[in-house]
């Protein structure tokens, strides 16, 4: 072990390994089989409404690039719509039969939870990346692709059920190696599902836990017992834990190890001997200590269940924040596209407090997503008491009231508020609001343009799995405008999803780290973000100095203004290129390590700073490494930044919400209309007087 990574570094409650678990209310262990339920009746989608994005989880666990899929989605569906305006997208999306847009997508690939029965017009034959197992009796559970090249109707019996293929038709089935699948009045032969392997075990121990990849040169996983086989956005099984015993193959393994942001990925090549107990013992180094620092790094938007190809538990949310070392945790419960609220129940036993398996060091708590389709969602962290409101919209409901009145409610509890998974269009450097606006009911924070002016919600997830150079232009037109936001980290990932891109990837592949004053408590992680102290990341650390004052700080400068010295500095082998900006663009960029300047300040203005890199194996994010710090902000005569290309950015901005929610909100009535209207008058109240 390294002399750096040692046991105390996660704080062990008394009561563990195992008895919190006994603490699990009759309430969370009856929802949770509830959702098994749901997921052996519905599959992935649990029956949830099939909107679009309902629809994507039915094929999700068989998809290697989500992005990819959807772009080549969509455009289909571009292709089929009557027109070009938003209903009509929407409509053509959801009558693309996904079974055939995974076939046509994976383009003969299989990924290895995937077989395909290809029914060509000379013969029939099955097609798989054969699963090892230790004995030929051993019954493995797969999904099968039918994939039909016939001009004509197929038949296809599997296990006594009928499936009656349409021409060039697809369709997904679950078998298993022992299904009896008959063709033109033949039985097909399943031998090539599987492989027969000499077995062997592998002990894994790091002294404490973490994140484990054990691979076989044929991609398979491996897992100790009962472990679901989760793949990150890498497409690279995981597990966490320690000292743990696995099954594996006689055969050429990669044993891999690390533990969250903080630090390296180790790995070693390893070729059990038939019969033989291996023990691998593997510590990843430190790259850096930032609670040492006085910093702690949170995931804001984390689902336990939010439909998906398995059911998350509490114990497998405290598998996981202990293997990632991640200091905040926040469960939020959440719709998807009906009424019903997963995790619910949990968060209304725990509300308020402490999830059973937190330290001093390492908290989690259930919080809320906020959402509305068309005005965009929210995560809510640190409330008293659940929420009578969690949702408008969905079930063709109203858009009403605005996501500011849920706010102010949420705020109310006691919780820090902010927009998750922002916007996902790719904009300019210079686009236009109405891009960023985009079009249809895809989730993106319309209206924190109006909320931020007035002061609703404190800060905006930059790091996110939608597209973060996007959100970070639209963060500092935010800035830039007069809003005072922290820039905090959501990933989205939902747990009850062990295959779905970044989205199944382990919490905190990206994280906020919030300056906290005092020891980490909910409440002082959460004044940290309401006060700006923080910075998001995929992985680099990222520190911001301006003359002794860092993120979330205001400089009082003199009327006549002055010189401020500024100062970034990264750590992470990872980072390319440091960049400093200000209201105006780009101060400075450099390499990275630490880059300096001296900043002339006549006017009001900011400074943020920004780490990127290309692609890399620690980041999940497809657009690669990215951090960025909140804002320090630098007053002037007692005047803040209040940049006129920025005000006019947002009140043109507000201009197009406007005009979308008259075309396109679900409203009954003008009074609920002029609930919209008003909200957004109040807003551009506040930005025409920042003109002045």
């Amino acid at each position: 072990m390294c002399g750096d990574c040692t046991q105390h570094e996660f704080d062990v409650p008394e009561n563990v390994p195992g008895s919190w678990l006994e603490d699990v209310p009759e309430t969370v262990r009856r929802a949770l089989a509830e959702y098994r339920e749901l997921l052996a009746a519905h599959g992935p989608t649990w029956g949830e409404d099939p909107i679009h994005y309902v629809r994507q989880l039915e094929v999700a666990p068989f998809v290697p690039d989500e992005r990819e899929f959807f772009v080549a989605w969509f455009l289909k569906a571009v292709e089929r719509a009557e027109g070009p305006a938003g209903p009509q997208i929407e409509a053509a999306l959801n009558a693309v039969d996904m079974h055939e847009m995974l076939r046509d997508v994976l383009d003969g690939d299989l990924p290895d939870n995937l077989a395909a029965l290809r029914l060509a017009p000379g013969g029939v034959r099955v097609e798989a990346r054969p699963r090892p197992v230790f004995a030929r009796r051993q019954r493995h559970s797969t999904t099968l692709l039918l994939d039909s090249s016939r001009d004509e109707i197929v038949r296809v019996e599997i296990d006594g059920a009928v499936h009656d293929l349409k021409p060039h038709g697809a369709r997904l089935v679950p078998i298993a190696s022992d299904s009896r699948i008959v063709v033109d009045d033949a039985d097909v032969p399943l031998g090539g599902l599987t492989r027969e392997v000499p077995a062997a075990r592998l002990r894994v121990r790091a002294g404490l836990p973490c994140r484990w990849t054990v691979v076989g040169d044929d991609g398979h996983g491996w897992y100790p017992p009962d472990a679901p086989d989760r793949h990150d956005a890498h497409g690279r099984p995981y597990f966490h834990g320690d000292d743990l015993l696995l099954d594996v193959p006689a055969e050429p393994l990669t044993v891999r190890v690390t533990r969250g942001a903080e630090y390296e990925i180790v790995e070693i090549r390893v070729h059990p001997a038939a019969g033989e107990e291996l023990t691998v013992e593997l510590t990843p180094r430190r790259r850096y200590d930032a609670a040492a620092r006085g910093w702690y790094g949170g995931d804001m938007h984390v689902h336990m269940n939010w439909a998906g190809n398995s059911v998350g538990t509490p114990e497998q949310a405290a598998a996981v924040q202990q293997g990632e070392d991640l200091h905040v945790l926040n469960l939020v419960a959440g719709n998807v596209s009906t009424v019903r609220v997963y995790d619910r129940e949990a968060l209304e036993h725990w509300a308020g407090r402490d999830a059973p398996w937190s330290t001093p060091s390492h908290i989690a708590r259930f919080g809320v997503e906020y959402r509305n389709d068309l005005l965009g969602h929210l995560y809510a962290f640190g409330m008293e008491t659940p929420p009578e409101l969690y949702h408008t919209g969905f079930l063709g409901t109203d858009d009403w009231p605005p996501n500011a009145e849920g706010i102010r409610r949420l705020a109310a509890l006691g919780a820090v508020l902010g927009y998750s998974h922002p916007f996902h269009v790719p904009v300019g450097e210079d686009g236009p609001p109405s891009e960023v606006l985009s079009d249809g009911r895809n989730c993106s924070a319309r209206e924190i343009v109006a909320d931020a002016a007035l002061g609703l919600v404190h800060s905006l997830d930059v790091l996110n799995h939608s597209d973060i150079h996007t959100t970070a232009r639209v963060y500092r037109r935010l800035i830039g405008a007069g809003n005072r936001l922290a820039v905090t980290a959501g990933t989205d990932t939902q747990i009850s999803f062990t295959r779905r891109g970044n989205q199944s990837s382990p919490p905190g592949w990206e994280r906020v780290y919030a300056r906290v004053e005092g020891g980490l408590t909910a409440a002082s992680f959460a004044e940290a973000i309401r006060r700006g102290r923080t910075f998001a990341t995929t992985g680099p650390w990222l520190e911001l100095d301006v003359d002794g004052h860092g993120p979330g700080d205001t400089v009082d400068l003199p009327a006549t203004g002055e010189a401020v010295t500024v100062t970034v500095r990264s750590i992470g082998e990872e980072v390319g290129t440091v960049r400093l900006l200000t209201a105006d663009g780009v101060l400075a960029e450099g390499p990275p390590d630490e880059l300096s300047v001296r900043l002339a300040v006549p006017e009001p203005t900011y400074v943020i700073a920004v780490a990127e890199g290309p692609p890399h194996a620690r980041s999940m994010h497809r657009a690669g490494v990215y951090a960025q710090t909140s804002p320090v902000y630098l007053h002037v005569g007692g005047r803040h930044v209040a940049h006129e290309d920025d005000v006019r950015w947002c009140l043109e901005y507000l201009d197009g919400l406007e005009n979308m929610i008259r075309t396109r909100a679900r409203l009954s009535d003008a009074r609920q209309l002029a609930d919209h209207v008003n909200l957004l008058e109040a807003a551009r109240a506040v930005y025409r007087a920042r003109l002045g």
